[in-house]
């Protein structure tokens, strides 16, 4: 049964986040203080950790860093679920590692779809073989590692599977909406392009500051594009 650890200080909130994505096969557990919650998480491991930013002890972008610098938790699908709703908060967020972000108030029946398609990708099974090369970046889905020239690339979960994808399907245009789906797992219409854009420019921060290549292209009215 999937384990969801839920973050927030406020307990009438903790409340109504665990009743919308309580299910007869998730555990949920409530948790108002961000340091116990850390120590849940590593003694643990659940499959989910939401969290909120705004904390009176530690805020939630420093428990997410904390989390992504260990290799055991690298994979942890993590969820912001915050009232920091300008471009620069979700940037923050994105950047300190979480794989989604919610903005407070939330719809009830999108926050279940999202809880369910990172707790899907999850327990999804990656081909041991998966080498993929484009040029010189290679990924291996094995190890999660990534290369160009073969100097290593750190990425998030996240951005793994977003440049995986781009690179499996080198020359074919991707759409926003089409990465939430293919990527995100998300059904049509429940998630938000910004997160696409906000991943994607992590991805080609990152290849940037490596290698100074920018693989990962923007074609105009349609998506993104890594060239064969």
């Amino acid at each position: 049964m999937p384990q969801v650890i839920v973050v927030d200080d406020e307990v009438d909130v903790l409340g109504t986040i665990g009743r919308a994505i309580q299910r007869d096969n998730i555990e949920v557990q409530l948790v108002n203080n961000s340091v116990k919650a850390e120590s849940i998480i590593k003694s643990e491991n659940p499959d989910l950790a939401i969290l909120d930013i705004i904390m009176p002890d530690v805020d939630g972008i420093t428990i997410c860093r904390r989390l992504r610098s260990d290799p055991k938790f690298v994979d942890l699908p993590i969820l912001f679920l915050t009232a920091k709703g300008r471009t620069d908060d979700i940037v923050a967020g994105l950047d300190a590692g979480a794989d989604d972000y919610v903005i407070k108030p939330f719809h009830i029946a999108e926050l279940r779809a999202r809880v369910d398609a990172l707790l899907r990708r999850g327990m999804q099974e990656v081909d041991s073989d998966g080498i993929i090369a484009v040029g010189d970046l290679v990924l291996d889905s094995k190890t999660h590692q990534v290369s160009v020239s073969d100097e290593n690339i750190q990425l998030t979960s996240t951005e793994h599977l977003l440049l995986r994808y781009l690179m499996t399907n080198a020359g074919e245009p991707q759409s926003p909406s089409h990465l939430l789906e293919a990527v995100w797992d998300y059904p049509p219409d429940t998630g938000d392009p910004d997160l696409v854009r906000a991943h994607i420019r992590n991805v080609r921060a990152k290849l940037r500051k490596s290698t100074g290549d920018r693989f990962i292209e923007t074609v105009h009215s349609v998506g993104y594009i890594i060239e064969g």
